[in-house]
């Protein structure tokens, strides 16, 4: 009994009491950290929530994360400061909403502050690092954001809102050499109606039957476009685009200014010039400078020179107070209008182009052979691109998507066999070869020809029956055998070294997209029959006409070849030496006689009162030899006195009487008169 009580009064160690001590700090400091960081992973995922919900407009949940007191006492609902959120937001056109530079620092053990930065981009531009701060305070457990109107965007307070001026710049011009205008900003009139003002019933009906007539739409879309979900009573209904001049007082019409792209030369100038129309998606998704409702080139040299046309869009993103007045500049941006953009071409040499193709699928260029200024580049048939900027009908876009001759196709940048007139090339590789000269005669029996038997079935045939042909004769009868026998002397590396001369392989500098001049497919010939064939312009020589063009202004220009161009600027001309001077003078003299001799293939064009030099061309285009196959007809001409003008043109598969010599006969006239 004793030792029990002496075990109970048996005093507590000094070491364990201060090892119990130990342990309860120990227990205490590690519960405190534990709550510490699930604090910390609270604020943190307060914070990471409202950002990622402001950075993906996702306003419509900002109830989950605000302090509800922080808005109500500045007079806000949470619908309000959500819908102040998406109408501003969404009012200036924010994308690429990013937050950066997220720090917390704690103030108490019940409240942090935030702080961050935004950056996204507006029409104007991209907004870079907008410095925000607020608290995050925590109630009934969590964490919320303490919100005030500079929470969207800084400086706001009370009842400001966000002003958004968007001004946009005028599209640059593209004229002629003359300054008149290719591609101009002009006023036009939508015809449109206010349904309030069609009556009712069967005089409503005969009003829209009127407007159908007067202005050519069809009735059924009249209905369509007046039926639409957005329409009422008192608001206006566009129909259709028409010019300023056209429009006539007529009942139940109404009318609207716009201002609109117009092509005065119309199909004249439609490949060349190309058309604006509305950034797609893909447009969009490729340029983030672009935003929906922008208008871009979409062809052509709109297309291509769209960056110097379009300019900068300006504006001007403000704080305002409740009556409107100004508080901040958020951004600002000058307004910067596009350039204006002069060209070589001559829009009367254009017009007179065209006009003298008479619908006939081919091309035409013309060109300054000294300058290398183009004053003339066609293609037909055609498109007008007046249709395309005010509105296509599916009907019109049918007739031009199914017309066998391809309206859309630019042939001026297309390669093609550039038949005889490519003979002009070979007698000059050969004469500053020493291989070919003047007088040098070949004495060729009948209208076929082959080397051997190695050649099989296959041989090369020529129009004219005439024996001891030279050189000038062959370029006056365009003797096939002639030219074919010259290149197989020569031999490949000394005929393809001299078309290496001209500019072969090369991309020129000018706003079209074309592919560089082919001799053939692959870096050497693979037979004789192939170099032969090559030296009359057939083969798988691929020039397109105006490069076929540039190569010709040697004639004119003592043996040097002048690159093509089509913007007026102050540089130098680009020139390359391709044959000799005495080359170039010999084979001047001889294309003149092309033209005076009366067995001349361009006899046609002969007028005494000025000197014309010329060669004609056709290519065949047949699957293999024996068969007959389509022709296209080509026609090289140039003034060979004053050197004025040079004339490259192709009418494809062409019947007799619409030759390219015969469609052009008037319009060379025409240019001696205009240039000389």
């Amino acid at each position: 009994m004793n030792s029990r009580v002496e075990r109970k009064k048996r005093k507590i160690s000094p070491y364990s009491i201060m090892f119990f001590i130990i342990l309860a700090v120990i227990g205490g400091v590690s519960l405190f950290q534990i709550m510490d960081k699930r604090e910390h992973r609270e604020v943190q995922k307060a914070a990471n929530t409202f950002i990622q919900l402001v950075e993906n407009k996702e306003y419509e949940k900002l109830g989950d994360v605000l302090e509800k007191q922080s808005y109500t006492s500045l007079d806000y609902t949470l619908e309000e400061v959500i819908d102040k959120y998406d109408h501003i937001f969404n009012g200036i056109s924010s994308k690429n909403i990013h937050a950066s530079n997220i720090t917390l620092e704690k103030i108490n053990n019940h409240e942090h502050e935030l702080s961050y930065q935004l950056s996204f981009t507006t029409p104007l531009g991209t907004l870079e690092k907008l410095n925000y701060q607020t608290t995050l305070k925590k109630a009934d457990g969590h964490y919320r954001v303490k919100w005030d109107p500079s929470l969207i965007l800084p400086g706001m307070e009370g009842k400001d809102k966000v002003a958004f001026h968007y001004i946009e710049a005028e599209r640059g011009e593209i004229k002629d050499h003359f300054g008149n205008g290719l591609a101009v900003n002009e006023e036009f009139k939508w015809v449109g109606v206010v349904p309030k003002e069609l009556g009712q019933g069967s005089e409503k009906e005969n009003t829209l039957q009127s407007i159908s007539q007067q202005f050519g739409i069809p009735i059924e879309e009249i209905h369509q476009k007046i039926n639409q979900s957005w329409v009422k009573d008192d608001l206006f209904v566009p129909l259709k685009i028409i010019e300023s001049d056209k429009a006539e007082v007529i009942p139940g019409v109404a009318y609207q200014n716009t201002k609109l792209r117009y092509y005065p030369l119309k199909e004249a100038a439609a490949h060349l010039i190309g058309y604006i129309g509305n950034v797609t998606k893909e447009d969009l998704d490729k340029n983030p400078n672009f935003a929906e409702g922008d208008m871009i080139g979409k062809a052509g040299l709109e297309k291509a020179l769209d960056q110097e046309l379009r300019g900068r869009d300006g504006g001007e993103i403000l704080i305002v107070d409740e009556q409107g007045n100004q508080k901040e500049v958020i951004q600002r941006v000058e307004k910067v209008d596009g350039e204006d953009i002069q060209l070589t071409i001559d829009s009367y040499i254009q017009l007179e182009a065209v006009k003298h193709l008479n619908g006939n699928a081919g091309s035409t260029v013309v060109m300054n052979p000294k300058e290398g200024g183009l004053y003339a580049v066609v293609s037909s048939p055609s498109y007008d691109p007046n249709k395309m900027v005010q509105g296509l009908s599916q009907k019109e876009y049918d007739q031009y998507a199914n017309d066998e001759n391809k309206p859309f196709i630019s042939r001026f940048a297309v390669g093609y066999a550039p038949g005889s007139t490519f003979k002009t090339i070979t007698a000059s590789i050969g004469l500053d070869a020493k291989v070919t000269y003047p007088d040098k005669l070949s004495n060729i029996k009948g209208l076929s020809w082959k080397k051997d038997g190695t050649w099989g079935s296959y041989s090369v045939t020529r129009v004219s029956n005439v024996q001891n042909v030279d050189m000038r004769k062959a370029l006056i009868y365009s003797d096939n055998i002639y030219f074919a026998q010259e290149a197989l002397e020569m031999g490949e590396k000394t005929f393809r070294n001299g078309l290496n001369q001209f500019i072969f392989g090369e991309e020129l500098e000018l706003p079209i997209v074309m592919n560089p001049a082919q001799i053939s497919k692959q870096r050497s010939f693979d037979s004789e029959i192939l170099l032969a064939d090559t030296a009359y312009g057939q083969g798988e020589l691929l020039i397109t006409p105006i490069q076929q063009a540039a190569m010709y202004t040697v004639f004119q220009n003592e043996g040097k070849l002048v690159y093509p161009k089509l913007l007026v600027d102050k540089s130098e001309r680009k020139t390359k030496s391709a044959i000799t001077s005495s080359t170039a003078h010999e084979m001047k003299k001889s294309l003149t006689e092309v033209v005076s001799d009366p067995n001349g293939t361009a006899h046609l064009l002969y007028n005494s009162s000025h000197q014309l030099a010329a060669k004609t061309g056709t290519a065949e285009l047949k699957m293999k030899q024996g068969e007959k196959g389509n022709e296209n007809s080509f026609l090289l001409a140039f003034d060979a006195e004053q050197d004025s003008f040079l004339l490259l043109s192709l009418v494809e598969q062409y019947t007799p009487g619409s030759s390219a010599t015969q469609m052009n006969q008037s319009f060379i006239e025409q240019l001696f008169l205009y240039l000389n």
